[in-house]
Order: C-alpha cells, then structure tokens, then sequence
C-alpha cells in the first residue's frame, strides 16, 4: 500500500441510516433529497442513489416528480443488516480483501491467503451479526438520547 494511503467502507451505509432516521421524523413530503443532502452534507443526487437503492430492498417509497420518500416499515423493524446490504456496501464475504502475489517459495507467503482469508470471513460473519441484532430504530434511540430528547415510541413508527 502506497504511503497516505487509506482503505476504508463505503460511507453509503451511514448515509442510508441517516437517511431512514430523517425519513422518520420529518413530515410527509419533507424530507427531499435536499433536504436530506444539507443535513449529510453531500450531493443531492447521492441521496437519491441510495434512497433508490433502498427502494429496491423495500424499505423504503419513493414516486418521481413527489417530493419526498417514505418509510414502508418502522425503524424497529429495519435491522442495520437490511440497510447494510441494501446499499451494496460490500459483496458475500469480501468486506476484506488478501493480496494474491505471494511469493509460493516463502514459508509465510504460501500460507497468507490461506489463513487469512478464513480469519477475515469469520470476523465479516461477527460484523454483520452485530448489525442484524441492531435496528435503525436503536440508532434513533442512541440520536434522540444524545440530542437530550425524550419520546420512547417516536421513532418506531414510520411517519406516513
């Protein structure tokens, strides 16, 4: 890897969850995908990719020429999972990846793939067995209690 190089996940799957919560509590026909936009600081039509995206794994309603998209389920019922995979963060099994050129005629080499690439699944399997026992309504809930607000059923309910 060069030097100031960096890897990292795609930042659509905070973006969709962002986008959800957002979708929750605003009113009816609101939350536009500039309205969205100003609050993630990004481009409209990045929101609009990725409410398409999560149109797609129906989770969420959206018409051309309405303004605003909504929710077709509560939050409560949206695991971190569902959002994760929506959005086509990463494929099965390749959230990492192991470098394929080593050399065969080094004792550590010709195992690396091997090996790593078993321990690299296993950790992908824990990650995503986290974000399926975690909603995007505990998300909110985690928001609303930073934010110093109290409604516990606020954001269970999609606004409709």
């Amino acid at each position: 890897m060069k030097e100031g190089c960096e890897l990292n996940i795609s930042t659509r799957f905070p973006v969709a969850v962002h986008t959800l919560i957002l979708l929750n509590i605003s009113q009816p026909g609101t939350a536009t995908s500039d309205f969205i936009a100003s609050s993630v600081n990004t481009n409209p039509v990045v929101i609009r990719r990725i409410t398409s995206m999560l149109g797609r794994a129906n989770l969420v309603e959206a018409k051309a020429g309405i303004a605003g998209a909504k929710l077709k389920k509560p939050l409560s019922d949206i695991t971190l999972l569902d959002v994760y995979k929506a959005v086509n963060v990463v494929g099965e099994g390749q959230l990492f990846a192991v470098h394929d050129n080593s050399s065969i005629k080094c004792e550590v080499g010709r195992h690396m793939h091997s090996t790593m690439t078993t321990i690299l699944a296993r950790a992908q399997q824990a990650m995503e067995q986290v974000l399926a026992q975690t909603t995007v309504a505990d998300v909110a809930g985690d928001i609303a209690q930073l934010e110093g607000v109290v409604f516990p059923d606020y954001f269970m309910q999609p606004s409709l």
